[in-house]
């Protein structure tokens, strides 16, 4: 069996999101991090969005030896960065609307496909701190992805090779949640991701349409140190069958 073959027809897919606090800790740590993980998908939450911000992005890309899904400008810092192996067909980076004087958010969604297997749609997210507009949020971005797969897929119904990932800002009492989770399943583990040095509260996820296959969850050996440098999150992964 070759290297990333899973199961006959199936190949493995690592999905990784990473909240990365606008590079205000050490950018390379972050980096280094990346690096351990390997994902061939990266969905990132709070990268620079102002002043140089799309060169600071680029430059963290080719640090962690992936490239970028696109300019992300208009996302509310969140981007999709993607292995070598990985093949892009489309990328789109939007905007919601906030109340005034509040951060500006948005989402990043990429179509990617690994060799001889079909397409799969990744968003990445990062939502509100306030729970009506996360809410509202929500319901577009879930919305926009059942529009986005059924053009993939070439036929209208539940969501199908999707996958979310990102920091909801919510416990999994919350609406948003509670509404990403009536149309997908949380794939990624269930530890608390923030704050990074004593973590306490499970903000950081990946959710999957049923119809992706997961993996057992592939334990990786991160330097300690660097994770607490790098962010004020910690970094999830989850491998998939595609």
């Amino acid at each position: 069996m070759t290297p990333g073959q899973v199961t006959p027809g199936a190949t493995r897919l690592r999905v990784a999101t990473y909240n990365t606090r606008d590079f205000l800790d050490d950018r390379r740590a972050a980096a280094r991090v990346v690096r351990r993980i390997d994902p061939d998908v990266l969905c990132l939450q709070e990268v620079p969005r102002r002043l140089f911000g799309s060169r600071r992005v680029a430059a963290f890309a080719q640090e962690c030896g992936l490239r970028p899904a696109g300019p992300h400008r208009g996302s509310g810092g969140t981007t999709i960065f993607l292995g070598e192996r990985v093949q892009l067909d489309a990328a789109w980076h939007r905007r919601l609307s906030v109340a005034v004087l509040t951060r500006t958010r948005g989402y990043a969604v990429a179509r990617v496909r690994l060799p001889g297997r079909p397409p799969v749609v990744v968003a990445s997210v990062h939502l509100s701190l306030h729970a009506g507009e996360r809410h509202a949020h929500t319901v577009q971005i879930v919305r926009a992805l059942a529009d986005l797969a059924a053009e993939s897929s070439g036929s209208a119904g539940p969501l199908q090779r999707t996958v979310l990932a990102g920091d909801l800002n919510e416990l999994d009492t919350g609406n948003a949640w509670r509404l990403i989770g009536s149309r997908m399943r949380l794939v990624s583990p269930t530890e608390p991701t923030y704050p990074a040095r004593r973590p306490r509260t499970l903000l950081d996820v990946v959710f999957a349409s049923t119809d992706l296959e997961v993996l057992p969850h592939p334990r990786i050996d991160l330097d300690e140190d660097d994770v607490l440098a790098a962010s004020d999150h910690r970094p999830v992964w989850v491998d998939l069958a595609v």
